[in-house]
């Protein structure tokens, strides 16, 4: 703990929504709800004004539709979410050299490692300040809370939300954390918070009376003492500036569970494509590949393979995932598929194509039938990001153009398939501009014409096929947006 609130978290406010209704005029001020659109798509994020009907992260999207009909239903927009979160993460590190980003919304920064703050007037001015420039820079708000811990910091900005700011001086930890729910502390979910309710513990100052001893027993030595300590507003953690991955990771879920084998062959094999993307944008090479199954009674599975030596080859991880599918029951269907990779490493081990041989003629047939018959219409999914599962991922979200569901046969006129428009996503018309897709359906898709700074714009309707509307990569928030 120091004697100084000088640790600041910052916590964007409904990252995904507002960067949403910022870029789009005409949703300023109403409900839009972010997230995955089928059948089985989760809420990413909420607007607060979505909020109000009770719509929340990780709801069911149906369930969010029935309280909130009226809402503004679109899919996330990584390629645009992390150009912000660029901006706002460059801005924190001007301010010091510790920063430890946990998600593209969120962050702890040590102020006195940057010299900017050594005391509560010089930590509050900071705090402003940033607060400011980053509604200058994106046009965004975000939520500031200073202490003189960790633990403390990030109730300070959640107790400040929306687009405020909250500091907690040394000393007054113990008075402002006793009213609050035992599940403001870190490590307090549903279940351990309906444990501690029903032995009538229900907020932090009533976890305090209750006692560490009575706390270990309650929920186990590591757990308890740990628990205890936070509601004293004891927490010794330091900024860390980088936090090592730990594994990288992509999974869909799908609108209608797969049955078909040679399909289910097919989309594991995508699925490693794009985790081996993934994986070669951070940088690195990883030893472990992971398969995880969820079938159509929820019961979920995970098999791994570990290699002799971290690799990044696309080919390598998708034998490995193909050769752990075939370890799998899939009868009755599946409803979810992942890959990913673990025991990560910056490097990658060179002489691998003994690793790829190895598989055996078993694998080529395992992994065989990927070429077409693994269609990507029914699927939705979610790269592990911090959005919710059933999402679309960065690049199912980022493009609106459909795929051929399978090869024509020989002789068989190539017809083009038809595109498909998801709402939210970004397109550009020969004549009207820039704008976003508001629905598609029957032959039609339905554009605003619109961009960040304008005004609320006109919509327009097209055919699906029209060849003068094309899909575009998102403007920016702030800035020059002409063109």
């Amino acid at each position: 703990m120091r004697a100084a609130p000088t640790i600041l978290h910052l916590d964007m406010d409904a990252f995904y929504a507002s960067v949403e209704q910022a870029s789009k005029p005409s949703l300023r001020g109403k409900a839009v709800i972010v997230g995955g659109l089928g059948p089985r798509g989760v809420v990413a994020t909420a607007s607060y004004e979505a909020r109000r009907f009770g719509v929340h992260s990780a709801m069911p999207t149906a369930q969010a539709r029935r309280l909130c009909p009226n809402g503004a239903y679109l899919i996330p927009r990584f390629t645009l979410y992390r150009q912000v979160s660029n901006v706002v993460m460059a801005m924190l590190r001007e301010l010091s050299p510790l920063v430890e980003p946990l998600s593209l919304d969120e962050a702890f920064v040590d102020l006195e490692a940057g010299g900017v703050a050594f005391d509560a007037d010089s930590a509050r001015a900071t705090g402003e300040r940033l607060r400011a420039d980053i509604r200058a820079a994106t046009g965004l708000s975000g939520s500031v809370g200073l202490a003189g811990s960790k633990m403390l910091a990030k109730v300070a900005s959640e107790e400040a939300k929306p687009a405020g700011l909250l500091l907690i001086e040394p000393g007054t930890e113990r008075e402002l954390l006793a009213p609050m729910s035992v599940r403001t502390l870190p490590g307090v979910g549903p279940a351990t918070g309906e444990h501690l309710r029903r032995a009538g513990i229900t907020t932090v100052g009533e976890l305090v009376e209750a006692g560490e001893d009575e706390l270990v027993r309650m929920i186990g030595r590591a757990h308890g003492a740990g628990l205890y300590r936070m509601a004293l507003g004891l927490d010794d953690r330091a900024v860390v500036a980088e936090r090592d991955a730990k594994s990288v990771s992509v999974e869909d879920t799908f609108d209608v569970d797969l049955h078909d084998r040679v399909r289910i062959r097919g989309e594991v094999q995508r699925l490693a494509d794009r985790c081996v993307t993934r994986l070669r944008g951070s940088g690195h090479s990883g030893r472990t590949i992971v398969l995880k199954v969820r079938r159509y009674d929820f019961s979920t599975l995970t098999r791994s393979e570990t290699l002799r030596g971290p690799t990044d080859d696309p080919g390598v991880v998708r034998e490995a995932a193909a050769r752990l599918l075939e370890a799998v029951d899939t009868t009755g269907g599946v409803r979810l598929l992942g890959v990913g990779v673990t025991g990560l490493a910056d490097y990658t081990q060179e002489d691998l194509f003994a690793q790829s041989l190895a598989a055996g003629p078993e694998t080529a047939d395992a992994a065989g039938g990927t070429g077409g018959a693994a269609g990507t219409g029914g699927a939705g999914g979610a790269d592990r990001t911090g959005a919710a599962g059933g999402t679309a991922g960065p690049e199912a979200a980022d493009g609106a153009a459909g795929a051929p569901e399978g090869p024509v046969p020989p002789g068989e006129p190539q017809e083009a398939p038809e595109r498909r428009w998801a709402a939210g996503s970004d397109v550009r018309h020969v004549l009207y501009g820039p704008g976003w897709v508001q629905g598609s359906g029957v032959g039609r898709v339905t554009v605003r014409f619109e961009q960040p700074g304008s005004e609320p714009g006109r919509v327009r309707t097209f055919r699906v096929d029209d060849p003068d509307l094309e899909p575009s990569d998102p403007l920016p928030l702030v800035g020059d947006t002409a063109g």
